[in-house]
């Protein structure tokens, strides 16, 4: 493998330079501040200011409503991560054969990901809207009572369903780009000795993928956790009676609705540290069961 030498140490820096300056001004300043602010206390027009510690973290770790909701955001994140995965895996499995129409299939199946998360969460609203949506007004026309703005379990599966949907799409490119790169000479040999579709797909196929597997995995995670307010807060609001009130919509609650700015900057460096948490933990173990 070929290496690139530089004379001096000027080029490389201009090189990294912009990056350097994306990370520094989107993520270590506004972690900064959330940090300095977890530790403070003020009034919703700043006006008065006031040094509390960690005053701030034991309130909200003693606060039951907080751990309801983050007993939510772990059935929420787990539940979107299976779904989008399996589906992703799925659609490219499919995708992947010589079928006709092949190429029309992968490129309708990648639309969804343009799609931004509030705009995903109000196609769902028009299907699944007691009064005016398609399917919402079927299931009650077939006796079923379905009407998520009152039914809080009704409520969690839709956005879990709506959520899971704008993720597939990533998560189908990159498995069918891990697909189209195993040895289809691999599969033949396999055919040949008498290997059903099934066992070929267990044994030889995703094997192959589980590095692709594995960072979907984390992406995945780190998705449900953050990126999924758009589509909490266009569909439910955090309701009924928060039942969708996920840990990311809370910080959003405390900080823009109540102007409890302390209270919601320490719940953003939690939800921050229980993600890196959660990352190291999957890098730390189940990397291990990865095969490069």
């Amino acid at each position: 493998m070929r290496k690139t030498w530089f004379k001096g140490t000027l080029l490389p820096w201009m090189l990294l330079l912009p990056q350097l300056l994306v990370t520094a001004v989107f993520f270590f300043w506004p972690a900064g501040q959330a940090l300095w602010q977890s530790v403070r206390r003020e009034d919703a027009f700043g006006t008065r200011v006031e040094f509390v510690g960690f005053e701030n973290f034991t309130d909200i770790l003693s606060d039951p409503s907080y751990l309801e909701a983050a007993g939510r955001t772990v059935v929420f994140t787990v539940s979107v991560a299976v779904l989008a995965l399996g589906s992703a895996l799925f659609l490219a499995v499919k995708a992947d054969k010589q079928i006709r129409g092949a190429t029309a299939y992968k490129t309708m199946l990648v639309w969804p990901y343009a799609v931004a998360p509030a705009i995903a969460a109000v196609l769902w609203l028009f299907l699944f809207h007691p009064s005016i949506g398609l399917v919402g007004r079927a299931l009650n026309a077939a006796g079923v009572a379905w009407d998520y703005t009152l039914n809080g379990t009704q409520a969690m599966l839709l956005v879990i369903l709506a959520s899971a949907w704008k993720q597939v799409s990533y998560n189908f490119i990159f498995f069918l780009a891990g697909l189209q790169s195993i040895p289809r000479s691999v599969l033949e040999a396999a055919a040949i000795d008498g290997a059903s579709p099934m066992r070929r797909f267990w044994t030889i196929i995703f094997p192959l993928l589980t590095p692709t597997t594995f960072f979907l995995l984390v992406v995945n995670l780190v998705y449900a956790f953050f990126d999924t307010f758009g589509v909490i807060h266009a569909l439910t609001r955090g309701g009924p009676g928060k039942a969708t009130e996920t840990l990311i919509y809370r910080v959003y609650v405390d900080g823009v609705n109540n102007l409890n700015f302390g209270s919601s900057a320490a719940q953003s460096v939690i939800l921050m540290a229980i993600v890196i948490g959660l990352t190291m933990i999957q890098f730390r173990y189940i990397e291990r069961k990865v095969h490069y």
